[in-house]
């Protein structure tokens, strides 16, 4: 037999419903996938450049293994950023749109040329372009605790 008594909890027999913990807004989530992609793109792509330049005959030894090397540093920003954005941390948002504005030229230039970088240049400009917009959204400022101090206008 169990010593504890089957009683409501107060809240619901004042009809009231518990406060339920807070959920990870769905943009902040969407914001973290898009700097996880793309951060996961740079690192793949770096580890080929990486791998190629070790094993492979490319024209350059030397520059596909910086180049590789690089393109992982470059990689874990987005990938830091897309942890700190799932931590709800302040400081994620400024390597965040950091990201998505080093994307848009890549894009642009992926944009110019021609064959199949075409469609990768619209797949990117996209994945930017809503990142951009979910990073500078109010509510996402708001949800990572960023507070803007009062406005003062000189003369006012």
């Amino acid at each position: 037999m169990s010593t504890q008594q089957n009683t409501p909890s107060p809240s619901a027999a004042d009809g009231r419903e518990a406060p339920q913990t807070p959920k990870k807004p769905g943009r902040i989530a969407v914001l973290a996938g898009v700097n996880a992609l793309e951060g996961a793109a740079l690192v793949i792509g770096g580890l080929y450049m990486l791998v190629m330049g070790l094993v492979g005959r490319p024209e350059s030894p030397q520059q596909a293994e910086t180049g590789g090397v690089t393109l992982i540093a470059l990689g874990l920003i987005p990938l830091f950023a897309a942890r700190g954005l799932l931590l709800r941390r302040s400081w994620s948002r400024g390597p965040a749109l950091i990201t998505q504005l080093m994307a848009l030229p890549v894009a642009w230039t992926l944009l110019r040329a021609q064959g199949a970088l075409i469609p990768a240049g619209i797949v990117l400009a996209a994945v930017a372009v809503t990142g951009l917009v979910l990073v500078m959204n109010p509510a996402t400022t708001r949800e990572l605790g960023i507070r803007r101090g009062p406005r003062t206008t000189p003369g006012a």
